[in-house]
């Protein structure tokens, strides 16, 4: 069973609050509160009309819906974006067009999904050598390709 906690939250318009659609869904759809057209190759900053208010320890990552992503090409482009604890302002999804046509977002559209997670902050120590590991300082690709 997961863990459940009050989120509060302001909307423009009672259906706007997020919803999840199944008992097990990870994550809860938001909504898009503007009518705008998404050009391909363009991305566009969508109004969702919600604010919330997260418990300390918290933070919500706003992710792709798989659905548009494989019907239409449609990503959330900076996934997953970080919705602070103390962040008040208007939750807005970046959504970027990678298919061929032009996508059309209605107002009510389900656009991203909201999916929480507890915050851990490292506390920084300045040292002047690391340990040493098998990879070492091998980056993108180093481990292979399978």
């Amino acid at each position: 069973m997961s863990d459940i906690f009050w989120i509060r939250c302001e909307v423009d318009d009672n259906d706007l609050v997020p919803k999840y659609q199944t008992q097990g869904s990870a994550g809860c759809d938001v909504y898009a509160n503007e009518y705008l057209t998404i050009k391909p190759g363009r991305r566009a900053m969508v109004a969702t009309g919600l604010k919330i208010e997260l418990p300390p320890g918290f933070e919500a990552q706003v992710r792709p819906r798989s659905g548009l992503a494989a019907k239409y090409g449609i990503t959330v482009l900076n996934s997953p974006g970080t919705v602070d604890e103390d962040y008040r302002g208007e939750i807005k999804v970046i959504l970027l067009n990678t298919g061929d046509e032009e996508f059309i977002v209605n107002k009510g559209d389900r656009i991203a999904q909201l999916v929480f997670s507890r915050v851990f902050r490292g506390i920084f120590q300045s040292t002047d050598s690391l340990t040493s590991t098998v990879r070492g300082s091998g980056g993108f690709g180093s481990t292979g390709k399978t």
